[in-house]
Protein backbone atom coordinates (compact mmCIF):
# COMPACT_ATOMS: atom_id res chain seq x y z
CA UNK A 1 0.00 0.00 0.00
CA UNK A 2 2.82 2.41 0.77
CA UNK A 3 5.88 2.81 -1.44
CA UNK A 4 9.27 2.03 0.09
CA UNK A 5 10.32 5.67 0.31
CA UNK A 6 7.19 6.74 2.18
CA UNK A 7 6.62 6.40 5.91
CA UNK A 8 2.97 7.50 6.04
CA UNK A 9 0.07 6.47 3.89
CA UNK A 10 -2.06 9.33 2.50
CA UNK A 11 -5.69 8.86 1.54
CA UNK A 12 -8.04 11.29 -0.19
CA UNK A 13 -11.76 10.83 0.53
CA UNK A 14 -14.19 12.60 -1.80
CA UNK A 15 -17.61 13.87 -0.75
CA UNK A 16 -18.07 17.11 -2.63
CA UNK A 17 -21.82 17.68 -2.78
CA UNK A 18 -24.18 19.18 -0.18
CA UNK A 19 -23.90 19.79 3.56
CA UNK A 20 -26.22 17.00 4.67
CA UNK A 21 -24.43 14.51 2.43
CA UNK A 22 -21.09 15.49 3.92
CA UNK A 23 -22.25 15.25 7.55
CA UNK A 24 -23.23 11.64 6.85
CA UNK A 25 -19.58 10.82 6.06
CA UNK A 26 -18.39 11.33 9.66
CA UNK A 27 -18.68 7.60 10.52
CA UNK A 28 -16.69 6.77 7.37
CA UNK A 29 -13.81 9.01 8.39
CA UNK A 30 -13.99 7.60 11.92
CA UNK A 31 -13.66 4.00 10.70
CA UNK A 32 -10.84 4.86 8.31
CA UNK A 33 -8.84 6.71 10.97
CA UNK A 34 -9.39 3.99 13.56
CA UNK A 35 -8.18 1.38 11.09
CA UNK A 36 -5.18 3.48 10.03
CA UNK A 37 -4.35 5.80 12.95
CA UNK A 38 -0.98 6.80 11.47
CA UNK A 39 -2.43 7.63 8.04
CA UNK A 40 -2.94 11.17 6.80
CA UNK A 41 -6.57 11.44 5.71
CA UNK A 42 -7.71 14.30 3.50
CA UNK A 43 -11.20 15.31 2.41
CA UNK A 44 -12.11 16.80 -0.96
CA UNK A 45 -15.09 19.08 -0.33
CA UNK A 46 -16.64 22.27 -1.73
CA UNK A 47 -15.74 25.53 0.01
CA UNK A 48 -19.23 25.57 1.55
CA UNK A 49 -18.61 22.51 3.75
CA UNK A 50 -14.94 23.22 4.52
CA UNK A 51 -15.62 24.28 8.11
CA UNK A 52 -17.42 21.04 8.91
CA UNK A 53 -14.59 19.04 7.36
CA UNK A 54 -12.07 20.89 9.52
CA UNK A 55 -14.26 20.19 12.56
CA UNK A 56 -14.18 16.45 11.92
CA UNK A 57 -11.61 14.91 14.30
CA UNK A 58 -10.70 12.15 11.84
CA UNK A 59 -9.69 14.46 8.98
CA UNK A 60 -6.11 15.70 8.78
CA UNK A 61 -6.42 18.06 5.83
CA UNK A 62 -8.91 19.56 3.40
CA UNK A 63 -8.73 20.18 -0.34
CA UNK A 64 -11.32 22.49 -1.88
CA UNK A 65 -13.15 21.43 -5.01
CA UNK A 66 -14.02 24.53 -7.09
CA UNK A 67 -16.99 22.68 -8.58
CA UNK A 68 -18.14 21.48 -11.96
CA UNK A 69 -18.72 25.02 -13.24
CA UNK A 70 -15.23 26.26 -12.36
CA UNK A 71 -12.89 27.43 -15.10
CA UNK A 72 -10.38 25.19 -16.84
CA UNK A 73 -7.64 27.00 -14.92
CA UNK A 74 -9.27 26.14 -11.59
CA UNK A 75 -9.74 22.51 -12.62
CA UNK A 76 -6.09 22.34 -13.60
CA UNK A 77 -5.13 23.83 -10.23
CA UNK A 78 -7.15 21.13 -8.48
CA UNK A 79 -5.42 18.45 -10.55
CA UNK A 80 -2.04 19.89 -9.61
CA UNK A 81 -3.01 19.82 -5.94
CA UNK A 82 -4.06 16.19 -6.23
CA UNK A 83 -0.77 15.26 -7.87
CA UNK A 84 1.28 17.20 -5.32
CA UNK A 85 -0.60 15.42 -2.53
CA UNK A 86 1.15 12.16 -3.45
CA UNK A 87 -1.87 10.14 -2.34
CA UNK A 88 -1.68 6.38 -2.07
CA UNK A 89 -5.43 5.97 -2.45
CA UNK A 90 -8.58 7.93 -3.22
CA UNK A 91 -12.00 6.81 -2.02
CA UNK A 92 -14.88 8.54 -3.78
CA UNK A 93 -18.09 8.37 -1.77
CA UNK A 94 -19.98 10.44 -4.34
CA UNK A 95 -18.88 9.72 -7.89
CA UNK A 96 -18.91 12.06 -10.87
CA UNK A 97 -17.17 11.78 -14.21
CA UNK A 98 -15.21 15.00 -13.65
CA UNK A 99 -13.74 13.88 -10.33
CA UNK A 100 -13.08 10.37 -11.63
CA UNK A 101 -11.11 11.78 -14.55
CA UNK A 102 -9.12 14.14 -12.31
CA UNK A 103 -8.19 11.34 -9.92
CA UNK A 104 -7.10 9.21 -12.89
CA UNK A 105 -5.02 12.05 -14.33
CA UNK A 106 -3.52 12.68 -10.88
CA UNK A 107 -2.09 9.15 -11.11
CA UNK A 108 -3.32 8.09 -7.68
CA UNK A 109 -2.47 4.37 -7.62
CA UNK A 110 -5.62 3.02 -5.95
CA UNK A 111 -8.94 4.65 -6.79
CA UNK A 112 -12.12 3.37 -5.11
CA UNK A 113 -15.71 4.26 -6.04
CA UNK A 114 -19.20 2.79 -6.45
CA UNK A 115 -19.58 0.66 -9.57
CA UNK A 116 -22.24 2.96 -10.96
CA UNK A 117 -22.38 5.64 -13.63
CA UNK A 118 -19.90 6.06 -16.47
CA UNK A 119 -17.43 7.53 -13.95
CA UNK A 120 -16.53 4.02 -12.78
CA UNK A 121 -14.23 3.57 -15.78
CA UNK A 122 -11.70 5.85 -14.06
CA UNK A 123 -11.45 3.65 -10.95
CA UNK A 124 -9.56 0.41 -10.43
CA UNK A 125 -11.45 -0.79 -7.34
CA UNK A 126 -15.24 -0.68 -7.58
CA UNK A 127 -18.06 -1.75 -5.29
CA UNK A 128 -21.54 -2.46 -6.66
CA UNK A 129 -24.06 -0.25 -4.88
CA UNK A 130 -27.65 0.53 -5.78
CA UNK A 131 -28.22 3.69 -3.78
CA UNK A 132 -31.26 4.63 -5.85
CA UNK A 133 -33.10 1.72 -4.23
CA UNK A 134 -32.61 3.37 -0.81
CA UNK A 135 -32.38 0.00 0.93
CA UNK A 136 -29.86 1.35 3.46
CA UNK A 137 -28.97 4.67 4.99
CA UNK A 138 -26.61 6.99 3.16
CA UNK A 139 -24.05 6.78 5.95
CA UNK A 140 -24.09 2.97 5.60
CA UNK A 141 -23.44 3.23 1.86
CA UNK A 142 -20.51 5.52 2.67
CA UNK A 143 -18.99 3.25 5.31
CA UNK A 144 -19.38 0.21 3.03
CA UNK A 145 -16.95 1.82 0.59
CA UNK A 146 -14.43 2.47 3.37
CA UNK A 147 -14.75 -1.10 4.66
CA UNK A 148 -14.44 -2.44 1.10
CA UNK A 149 -11.16 -0.57 0.71
CA UNK A 150 -9.88 -1.82 4.08
CA UNK A 151 -10.75 -5.46 3.37
CA UNK A 152 -9.13 -5.34 -0.06
CA UNK A 153 -6.03 -3.83 1.57
CA UNK A 154 -5.88 -6.58 4.20
CA UNK A 155 -6.68 -4.23 7.09
CA UNK A 156 -8.95 -5.17 9.99
CA UNK A 157 -12.20 -3.20 10.20
CA UNK A 158 -12.58 -1.45 13.57
CA UNK A 159 -15.77 -0.76 15.45
CA UNK A 160 -17.62 2.45 14.68
CA UNK A 161 -17.62 5.18 17.35
CA UNK A 162 -20.92 5.89 19.03
CA UNK A 163 -22.72 9.26 18.76
CA UNK A 164 -22.07 12.10 18.99
CA UNK A 165 -19.83 12.09 15.93
CA UNK A 166 -19.39 15.87 16.06
CA UNK A 167 -18.02 16.87 19.47
CA UNK A 168 -17.76 20.52 20.44
CA UNK A 169 -16.35 22.03 23.61
CA UNK A 170 -19.13 21.68 26.19
CA UNK A 171 -18.04 24.66 28.28
CA UNK A 172 -18.02 26.91 25.22
CA UNK A 173 -21.48 25.67 24.21
CA UNK A 174 -22.88 26.39 27.67
CA UNK A 175 -21.40 29.89 27.66
CA UNK A 176 -22.75 30.48 24.17
CA UNK A 177 -26.20 29.35 25.30
CA UNK A 178 -26.13 31.71 28.27
CA UNK A 179 -25.05 34.62 26.07
CA UNK A 180 -27.74 33.80 23.48
CA UNK A 181 -30.47 33.64 26.12
CA UNK A 182 -29.31 36.87 27.73
CA UNK A 183 -29.19 38.68 24.39
CA UNK A 184 -32.72 37.59 23.48
CA UNK A 185 -34.25 37.79 26.97
CA UNK A 186 -34.90 34.05 27.16
CA UNK A 187 -35.22 32.40 30.56
CA UNK A 188 -32.39 29.91 31.08
CA UNK A 189 -34.96 27.39 32.31
CA UNK A 190 -36.73 27.40 28.94
CA UNK A 191 -36.44 24.44 26.64
CA UNK A 192 -35.10 25.63 23.30
CA UNK A 193 -36.96 24.13 20.36
CA UNK A 194 -35.18 24.87 17.09
CA UNK A 195 -37.39 25.09 14.01
CA UNK A 196 -35.62 25.19 10.65
CA UNK A 197 -38.16 26.12 7.98
CA UNK A 198 -35.69 26.36 5.09
CA UNK A 199 -34.69 23.46 2.90
CA UNK A 200 -31.80 24.72 0.79
CA UNK A 201 -33.86 23.59 -2.20
CA UNK A 202 -32.73 20.00 -1.58
CA UNK A 203 -35.96 18.43 -0.32
CA UNK A 204 -39.63 19.07 0.33
CA UNK A 205 -40.35 20.39 3.79
CA UNK A 206 -43.28 21.52 5.89
CA UNK A 207 -44.96 24.81 5.11
CA UNK A 208 -44.60 27.69 7.55
CA UNK A 209 -48.23 27.13 8.49
CA UNK A 210 -47.48 23.51 9.42
CA UNK A 211 -44.43 24.45 11.50
CA UNK A 212 -46.58 26.99 13.34
CA UNK A 213 -49.35 24.44 13.89
CA UNK A 214 -46.83 21.94 15.24
CA UNK A 215 -45.37 24.54 17.62
CA UNK A 216 -48.81 25.44 18.97
CA UNK A 217 -49.62 21.78 19.63
CA UNK A 218 -46.27 21.24 21.38
CA UNK A 219 -46.75 24.30 23.57
CA UNK A 220 -50.26 23.19 24.49
CA UNK A 221 -49.03 19.72 25.42
CA UNK A 222 -46.19 21.05 27.55
CA UNK A 223 -48.26 23.62 29.45
CA UNK A 224 -47.58 23.50 33.17
CA UNK A 225 -44.46 21.34 32.85
CA UNK A 226 -41.93 23.57 31.12
CA UNK A 227 -41.66 26.69 28.97
CA UNK A 228 -40.87 26.13 25.32
CA UNK A 229 -39.04 28.87 23.44
CA UNK A 230 -38.81 28.52 19.67
CA UNK A 231 -35.55 29.40 17.94
CA UNK A 232 -36.24 29.90 14.23
CA UNK A 233 -33.03 29.13 12.40
CA UNK A 234 -32.10 30.39 8.95
CA UNK A 235 -29.09 29.96 6.74
CA UNK A 236 -27.64 32.88 4.76
CA UNK A 237 -30.42 32.82 2.12
CA UNK A 238 -33.27 31.58 4.31
CA UNK A 239 -34.15 34.57 6.49
CA UNK A 240 -37.51 35.12 4.81
CA UNK A 241 -38.63 31.60 5.83
CA UNK A 242 -37.88 32.33 9.49
CA UNK A 243 -39.57 35.74 9.34
CA UNK A 244 -42.72 34.26 7.83
CA UNK A 245 -42.82 31.58 10.52
CA UNK A 246 -42.24 34.14 13.29
CA UNK A 247 -45.27 36.11 12.11
CA UNK A 248 -47.38 32.94 12.39
CA UNK A 249 -46.20 32.27 15.96
CA UNK A 250 -47.98 35.24 17.49
CA UNK A 251 -48.33 34.66 21.21
CA UNK A 252 -45.59 32.01 21.35
CA UNK A 253 -42.10 33.04 22.51
CA UNK A 254 -39.77 32.88 19.54
CA UNK A 255 -36.42 34.23 18.38
CA UNK A 256 -34.87 34.27 14.91
CA UNK A 257 -31.29 33.05 14.62
CA UNK A 258 -29.90 34.07 11.24
CA UNK A 259 -26.68 32.18 10.62
CA UNK A 260 -24.27 34.47 8.77
CA UNK A 261 -20.97 33.57 10.48
CA UNK A 262 -20.34 30.19 8.88
CA UNK A 263 -21.38 26.61 9.47
CA UNK A 264 -19.30 26.03 12.58
CA UNK A 265 -21.01 28.95 14.36
CA UNK A 266 -24.35 27.52 13.24
CA UNK A 267 -23.35 24.10 14.62
CA UNK A 268 -22.36 25.67 17.94
CA UNK A 269 -25.85 27.14 18.26
CA UNK A 270 -27.55 23.88 17.26
CA UNK A 271 -25.47 22.19 19.97
CA UNK A 272 -27.48 23.86 22.74
CA UNK A 273 -30.88 22.98 21.26
CA UNK A 274 -33.12 20.72 23.31
CA UNK A 275 -34.85 19.61 20.11
CA UNK A 276 -34.26 20.31 16.41
CA UNK A 277 -37.20 20.11 13.99
CA UNK A 278 -36.91 20.44 10.21
CA UNK A 279 -37.24 18.81 6.86
CA UNK A 280 -34.45 16.66 5.45
CA UNK A 281 -31.77 19.32 5.10
CA UNK A 282 -28.15 20.06 6.04
CA UNK A 283 -28.70 21.61 9.49
CA UNK A 284 -30.77 18.56 10.46
CA UNK A 285 -27.73 16.38 9.83
CA UNK A 286 -25.52 18.69 11.87
CA UNK A 287 -27.98 18.19 14.74
CA UNK A 288 -27.86 14.45 14.19
CA UNK A 289 -24.06 14.38 14.24
CA UNK A 290 -24.21 16.28 17.56
CA UNK A 291 -26.70 13.69 18.91
CA UNK A 292 -29.28 16.42 19.51
CA UNK A 293 -32.86 15.05 19.55
CA UNK A 294 -34.37 15.53 16.09
CA UNK A 295 -37.85 15.37 14.59
CA UNK A 296 -37.56 15.27 10.81
CA UNK A 297 -40.16 15.43 8.06
CA UNK A 298 -39.47 13.50 4.85
CA UNK A 299 -41.28 12.62 1.66
CA UNK A 300 -41.92 8.95 0.85
CA UNK A 301 -40.07 9.33 -2.45
CA UNK A 302 -37.67 6.39 -2.73
CA UNK A 303 -34.57 8.58 -3.04
CA UNK A 304 -35.58 10.75 -0.08
CA UNK A 305 -36.94 8.37 2.55
CA UNK A 306 -36.22 8.50 6.30
CA UNK A 307 -34.19 5.30 5.95
CA UNK A 308 -31.97 6.66 3.18
CA UNK A 309 -31.38 10.01 4.91
CA UNK A 310 -31.38 8.79 8.48
CA UNK A 311 -29.62 11.12 10.92
CA UNK A 312 -26.56 10.06 12.91
CA UNK A 313 -28.01 10.49 16.39
CA UNK A 314 -28.98 7.54 18.58
CA UNK A 315 -32.33 5.87 17.72
CA UNK A 316 -33.88 7.14 20.94
CA UNK A 317 -32.99 10.70 19.90
CA UNK A 318 -34.71 10.75 16.53
CA UNK A 319 -38.17 10.68 15.02
CA UNK A 320 -39.17 10.72 11.37
CA UNK A 321 -42.51 11.58 9.76
CA UNK A 322 -43.73 11.06 6.19
CA UNK A 323 -46.97 11.47 4.25
CA UNK A 324 -49.31 8.59 5.14
CA UNK A 325 -50.01 5.68 2.83
CA UNK A 326 -52.72 6.67 0.39
CA UNK A 327 -51.47 10.25 0.10
CA UNK A 328 -49.11 11.40 -2.61
CA UNK A 329 -45.54 10.52 -1.58
CA UNK A 330 -44.55 14.21 -1.66
CA UNK A 331 -47.73 15.63 -0.12
CA UNK A 332 -46.31 17.11 3.09
CA UNK A 333 -49.67 18.75 3.83
CA UNK A 334 -51.10 15.28 4.49
CA UNK A 335 -48.93 14.78 7.59
CA UNK A 336 -51.04 15.06 10.75
CA UNK A 337 -49.42 17.76 12.90
CA UNK A 338 -51.47 16.88 15.97
CA UNK A 339 -50.29 13.27 15.89
CA UNK A 340 -46.72 14.35 15.13
CA UNK A 341 -46.71 16.73 18.10
CA UNK A 342 -48.01 14.00 20.40
CA UNK A 343 -45.26 11.62 19.30
CA UNK A 344 -42.58 14.30 19.65
CA UNK A 345 -43.84 15.19 23.10
CA UNK A 346 -43.95 11.54 24.18
CA UNK A 347 -40.55 10.47 22.88
CA UNK A 348 -38.34 13.56 22.76
CA UNK A 349 -39.60 16.32 25.02
CA UNK A 350 -39.41 14.03 28.02
CA UNK A 351 -35.64 13.75 27.56
CA UNK A 352 -33.48 15.64 30.06
CA UNK A 353 -32.67 19.08 28.70
CA UNK A 354 -29.36 20.94 28.86
CA UNK A 355 -28.36 22.15 32.29
CA UNK A 356 -26.99 25.66 32.72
Amino acid sequence: MVSENKSTIKILVVRNDKLGDFMLTYPSFAILKRALPQARIYALVPAYTREMALACPWIDGVIIDPGANASTTEQQRLLSTMRAGDFDAAITLFSTTRIGLLLFLARIPLRVAPATKIAQIFYNLRLAQRRSRSEKSEHQYNTELIEFYLRRSGIDIPSTPVPPFLRLDSERIQELKKAFCLEHNIALSSRLIFLHAGSGGSANTLSARQFAELARHLTSMSSGSSTLHYVLTAGPNELSHAQTLSELLTGLPNTIYHSTSGLLAFAEHIAFADLFISGSTGPLHIAGALDIPTAAFYTRRRSATPLRWQTLNRPENRLAFTPPQGADECDMDSIDMTAAAAEINRKLLNLPFLTT
